[in-house]
């Protein structure tokens, strides 16, 4: 079989199973985050006495359920412990493996956009892997030298901050705006694997070994834990949003694309933060930080506004709107931009443009990438203007006649 039919499937299969470690990853960390903050001191002294610090009463499918947690750990340790990690781990592991078929296997295409930065592929191979390890350890260096100062919290944050929005920008002075989207996505997903890696559930497993040992448990495990844990928790939503944009070209072709990931992960920050604050709010009985939600809906607002394209005589529709394109002209364009990827011998995604029969057969797909989303060509490699995404659309429009 084709090794590029092959490498779809494997991007196919590879995604549908990120997707679900995702879910399944990012569920169960809200979940716990929520129950952190929604636990209620027990009133019960037999809970008392078993060393319960906070309770939750929930129902939910038919069943009522009463989630309790201990201060350090029961009085008895249980014989069998469930550790959430493999949701991590296969999260990483599918997503890295995604990352690879998609751009590290075809980083000529994917990676490198020559009006950004001229390299070569090996080189910008290595710089997105080099990208993924030095965040880490930069992210993990500030976390253990200023976590534990006087307001360390604040102080961590205002660093992490700092670090995720350089790293942006560097990423999008190197890499083509749709890769350089993927890769901070991927940089912020694998210090969030790390932290799972190398502190929470080590730290868990020293825990549960001093306790069996009988010695006096080590707070520094619990307190490194829950430091990584919260953080992860504010990575969801950049990563999240990070991933998605790349299906947007609007988002990632423009010369400041930095400045937009940024905005929106900030703003996916701040939202997470209010659902995060609204738990214990509750519990607490104060009101929600609206404000941060508010923060960020505004960002995104503005950001629209932002990128809103300006009316321009371009972009109008002509004075004969209602003539119908030429296909011959269409057929010019797409000749001229598409066919050198889809044709007889290369057919990218399965799809062939080299005759009027197969450009009406994809017509749909052609409107979608090139005039609506504007992902394709793949970096605007063949200089595809605005007046020719333009065409397209009217074509289509008009019922992409064949004449």
């Amino acid at each position: 079989m084709d090794t590029s039919y092959l490498l779809d499937w494997a991007n196919l299969l590879l995604r549908w199973t990120h997707v679900i470690t995702v879910i399944a990853w990012a569920g169960s960390s809200f979940y716990f985050v929520f129950l952190d903050n929604s636990l209620t001191p027990p009133t019960s002294p037999e809970l008392l006495d078993k060393g319960v610090s906070g309770e939750l009463w929930a129902v939910h499918g038919g069943g009522f359920y009463n989630p309790q947690k201990y201060l350090v750990a029961p009085k008895q340790l249980p014989k069998n412990l469930h550790w959430f990690y493999w949701e991590s781990y296969a999260t990483w592991l599918s997503g890295m493996g995604l990352f690879s078929v998609l751009y590290l296997f075809n980083a000529g295409t994917f990676m490198v956009d020559r009006r950004v930065h001229d390299w070569p592929a090996a080189a910008a191979v290595g710089t997105a892997l080099a990208f993924l390890l030095v965040f880490w350890l930069a992210y993990d260096a500030i976390c253990r030298s200023l976590g534990r100062k006087k307001n360390g919290d604040l102080i961590v944050g205002a660093c992490l901050l700092v670090l995720v929005l350089g790293a942006t920008w560097l990423a999008c002075q190197l890499f083509a705006g749709r890769a350089a989207f993927v890769l901070v996505g991927a940089m912020l997903a694998t210090s969030m694997s790390a932290n799972v890696l190398v502190w929470i559930i080590p730290g868990q497993r020293r825990v549960v070994a001093q306790l069996k040992a009988g010695q006096t448990v080590d707070p520094l495990h619990g307190w490194r834990a829950k430091q990584r844990s919260v953080h992860n928790t504010y990575f969801t939503l950049p990563v999240l949003i990070a991933m998605l944009s790349n299906h947007y070209g609007w988002l990632f072709e423009g010369p400041r694309n930095w400045a937009v990931l940024s905005v929106l992960m900030v703003a996916g920050a701040l939202i997470r933060h209010f659902f995060v604050a609204r738990h214990k709010a509750a519990v607490q009985g104060v009101k929600p930080p609206y404000a941060t939600a508010a923060a960020g809906v505004l960002m995104v607002l503005g950001l629209m506004v932002w990128l809103a394209p300006a009316p321009s005589a371009s972009q109008a529709r002509p004075a004969d709107a209602d003539a119908p394109v030429a296909f011959a002209a269409l057929k010019t364009v797409i000749e001229q931009r598409c066919v050198m990827c889809h044709n007889a011998t290369v057919q990218n995604k399965g799809i062939a443009l080299h005759t009027p029969e197969l450009i009406q057969q994809h017509a749909q797909a052609v409107y979608q990438q090139a005039a609506v989303l504007k992902q394709m060509p793949l970096n605007n490699a063949t200089q595809i203007t605005q007046a020719e995404r333009l065409l397209i659309k009217h074509w289509f429009e008009a019922g992409a006649p064949a004449q």
